[in-house]
């Protein structure tokens, strides 16, 4: 930990962007004085939930729950943001907010983080379909992006029993904008591939936070995940990409990703398979073990090349 940092007050910071007419939450966190603070991170939320329940929850008894607040006490500057469709951010447009418009609203984050913050370059980590989100920005946006971190990422969806039942209700999620979520959807995210990977009450906190937010979120995700993979090309994301995989995680093939991962032209770049973890890592009991593969992966020396 920054022994510099550790023992500062954590400030957290509501902030908004355009993205044209439409208008995005962001939320920031870090420790002291922004100016104090090392590198930016951009936390990526997934198809059913807004940012903050992701990326900042508070679980009574839980220490570090908020994943927001553990980097910020290791020196970093980080952010989330509300894709449309969701959380704070605007719901008006009769639209599905697919991965594509979530890439867009990466963008319009990272213009806006850029502009305030001066950050040119953005730690960028991802979740499920925000990994997507996520993967489509590096691709288009190269030179915004110094590491890329893709978690329950999927690429073709080849061997992902997830997707598979989850293509049994495409027609319905074709036809609607936005699907309803209740708590019982929630618990059904850490009981589909292998439950106990969380507790209770971290899951109940869970959803909490999303249910305090959303009683609905957009189709885009699932449609595109179901119908339209793959979305990005493993040889135009040029940055340094670590591929982090649960192991029960059942969105993804393990072949699937290794496949994405040999064709990645960095050689700057690791895949990460995390024991006892399931699909959403940062609610799971073996969370910690998410957040230290990406410290490292975040803080690895950049090479060096020579002759």
């Amino acid at each position: 930990m920054d022994q510099a940092q550790a023992g500062k007050k954590i400030v957290g910071t509501e902030h908004w962007t355009r993205k044209g007419e439409v208008k995005l939450y962001l939320w920031q966190k870090h420790a002291g004085a922004v100016a104090e603070t090392k590198d930016t991170i951009l936390f990526v939320h997934g198809s059913s939930m807004a940012s903050t329940p992701t990326f900042d929850l508070q679980v009574p008894g839980r220490p570090d729950s908020s994943a927001m607040e553990w980097f910020a006490r290791r020196g970093f500057d980080t952010w989330c943001v509300d894709m449309e469709g969701y959380g704070r951010s605007d719901k008006s447009r009769d639209i599905n907010c697919d991965i594509a418009n979530g890439a867009d609203d990466v963008a319009a984050a990272s213009e806006y983080i850029a502009k305030t913050r001066g950050a040119k370059q953005l730690l960028v980590y991802g979740i499920s379909s925000g990994a997507l989100r996520a993967a489509l920005f590096a691709q288009r946006h190269p030179d915004r992006v110094k590491r890329l971190a893709l978690d329950a990422f999927v690429w073709t969806g080849e061997g992902s029993p997830t997707l598979h039942e989850r293509r049994k209700k495409l027609p319905e999620f074709s036809r609607m904008n936005r699907r309803p979520i209740d708590r019982a959807f929630v618990h059904s995210i850490f009981n589909r591939d292998h439950p106990g990977t969380a507790e209770e009450r971290t899951v109940e906190a869970f959803a909490d936070a999303i249910l305090a937010l959303d009683d609905s979120v957009p189709t885009g995700t699932y449609v595109d995940m179901c119908s339209k993979l793959p979305l990005v090309d493993p040889r135009k994301i040029t940055v340094p990409t670590i591929v982090m995989r649960g192991e029960f995680d059942g969105i993804a093939g393990v072949e699937d990703l290794l496949e994405f991962f040999r064709q990645l032209p960095n050689p700057d770049k690791q895949f990460a398979v995390m024991a006892g973890i399931a699909h959403a890592s940062f609610q799971q009991i073996n969370f910690l073990t998410a957040y230290h593969i990406l410290h490292s992966f975040f803080t690895q020396p950049e090479p060096v090349y020579r002759g």
